[in-house]
């Protein structure tokens, strides 16, 4: 569909079925609305027993890390870094000037679903030198989300492109960034997504609103599922 590029070897991310959480350390977040027991760090339940693993992927600044914080029910460990004038002529920084940080690792965070069953977030890097990392993050994960950025639409492609390649069940976000000149059929249609990807509006920085991307993967996995044992 669209031209990808390149991939190099890649080390060994965490594991599909989670690690056991994040450091109290790990810093707060910006930007994002934090939920009410950020301070509690509510522990793993003892009567854990499923690790499911959701990946967010997108282009440069989309809102990836955002979104983890968002949702996650613990402090989130982030990998953020600020950014020098190394990265000057690296990073395509065209339509987020104003972004000091970024992702160099992944960002992770933990949703309880219920008793047994625990959902892990990895937010991946969004600069193209780090893409190579994507194939291990999508490796044992329930599904993807790919946010999109409709100032950056192009940065898109390349995680549908593995996303599709690898056959892995996905949705499609559309960060709203205050744009309302695009209509998500406008979108659907440059992205060229098939029919049967789900794309749905978020405010990444709103818990509510960011939960909806989840439970809009978590619905399509399942209808496929279901499709699947007919």
């Amino acid at each position: 569909m669209h031209s990808t590029t390149s991939e190099s070897p890649a080390p060994e991310p965490p594991s599909g079925s989670g690690p056991p959480g994040p450091p109290s350390g790990a810093g707060p977040s910006s930007g994002a609305r934090q939920p009410a027991s950020d301070d509690a760090h509510p522990p793993l339940p003892a009567t854990a027993e499923q690790a499911l693993k959701i990946a967010v992927v997108g282009g440069f600044g989309a809102g990836k890390t955002t979104l983890v914080r968002s949702v996650s029910e613990i402090r989130p460990l982030s990998t953020e870094e600020t950014m020098t004038r190394a990265g000057d002529g690296i990073d395509d920084t065209d339509g987020v000037e104003a972004k000091h940080s970024t992702t160099v690792a992944f960002d992770f965070g933990r949703i309880t679903l219920d008793a047994t069953s625990v959902l892990y977030v990895f937010g991946a890097p969004g600069q193209e030198r780090f893409w190579f990392l994507w194939d291990r993050l999508f490796s044992g994960s329930l599904g993807a989300v790919v946010l999109v950025d409709t100032r950056r639409l192009e940065d898109s492609w390349y995680a549908i492109d593995r996303l599709e390649a690898q056959g892995t069940p996905f949705v499609v976000a559309h960060n709203d960034f205050g744009d309302t000149d695009h209509t998500l059929e406008q979108v659907r249609a440059a992205l060229d997504l098939d029919p049967g990807v789900p794309l749905v509006r978020c405010d990444a920085r709103v818990r509510a609103s960011a939960k909806q991307v989840l439970i809009a993967l978590v619905r399509h996995v399942r209808s496929l599922v279901c499709e699947g044992s007919r």
